[in-house]
């Protein structure tokens, strides 16, 4: 569905791509991974025809991005980073005017589908102005799947929102994948754990690992840590129960009775931790690995190409 071939990008002398090359498949949700700065807003931007590229070919449903802009604009929807919002229309007047550019033929119906699609249809008659942050988002949302498109591209869609609408838009990016393929951009590895089929991670405008997130999580981390709550215990009690148990690294407070625990050599010690703390007669509260930042990943990537 989506090929990009040795695609480039550069603003004056700064090359914000250089040569990446990366496909997503019909139905797959592609997370594009990285840092600010790593190239993936520009990534997004030349995907729906905003920017042409410097260098290399981009196709969507085997149209050059280029060559065949408007027949590529067809199929593609865009939520950008920042949503453009016009604060005095209504939610269903916006939409409505993204189908008329949009060339949808029955506009009426189409926005009572899509706002019914995006949990926005009670609020078809209020002022953009006066959603909340989450509900703009699906406002945002609705404008690019007003024209039914087969890829949505969605930019670090769940920036400054609070956890419950985050959780609500990841359902939502799940529910795209059953009839759309999904670009979901994020610098949370976590958050494309929990959403995406694959990543691509981008580090300077290269392309750095590719694969499944269990798969690349286990490929690229070194070390496993694990926090452990424990209570019934004194702090420095539990610490010393923690640090004498074979295998353990190095132990951490992060704040009543909770420890960061490395193991040595990437050992699970969890059976070890769990069978000790209970048999000192503890309480063990929590006990789980502790997720690796794309951070820790970038950190690690960089070393191992010798920069």
């Amino acid at each position: 569905m989506i090929e990009v071939t040795n695609l480039s990008k550069r603003y004056g002398a700064h090359e914000a791509l250089r040569g990446i090359s990366f496909k997503a498949e019909a139905g797959e949700i592609l997370g594009i991974l990285g840092p600010n700065g790593a190239g993936k807003t520009t990534t997004m931007r030349i995907l729906t025809g905003f920017m042409p590229p410097s260098g290399g070919t981009v196709t969507v449903d085997g149209l050059d991005v280029a060559r065949d802009s408007l027949a590529v604009r067809e199929r593609v929807g865009y939520l950008p980073e920042r949503v453009p919002l016009y604060p005095d229309m209504t939610v269903e007047g916006y939409v409505a005017f993204w189908a008329r550019l949009r060339g949808v033929k029955d506009v009426s119906a189409q926005v009572k589908r899509v706002l019914e699609r995006v949990s926005l249809y009670d609020r078809r008659q209020s002022l953009v102005r006066k959603l909340s942050k989450g509900m703009k988002q699906r406002l945002g949302l609705a404008q690019a799947l007003v024209h039914d498109p087969q890829v949505v591209i969605l930019d670090e869609p769940t920036i400054g929102i609070d956890p419950q609408q985050v959780i609500e838009v990841r359902a939502a990016v799940r529910e795209l994948a059953r009839s759309h393929t999904v670009l979901f951009s994020t610098h949370i590895l976590s958050e494309a754990e929990q959403v995406c089929d694959r990543v691509v991670i981008l580090d300077r405008g290269l392309v750095v690992a590719e694969g499944r997130p269990e798969e690349l999580r286990l490929r690229l981390q070194k070390q496993v840590d694990l926090v452990v709550a424990v209570g019934r215990a004194k702090q420095e009690d539990a610490r010393a129960l923690l640090e004498g148990i074979p295998g353990v690294e190095r132990v951490s407070a992060q704040g009543p009775g909770t420890f960061i625990v490395r193991s040595k050599g990437g050992a699970d010690l969890r059976p070890q931790i769990a069978e000790r703390v209970v048999k000192q007669g503890y309480a063990l509260l929590e006990l789980r690995p502790l997720a690796m930042t794309l951070e820790d990943i970038f950190l690690d990537i960089v070393e191992r190409r010798g920069s």
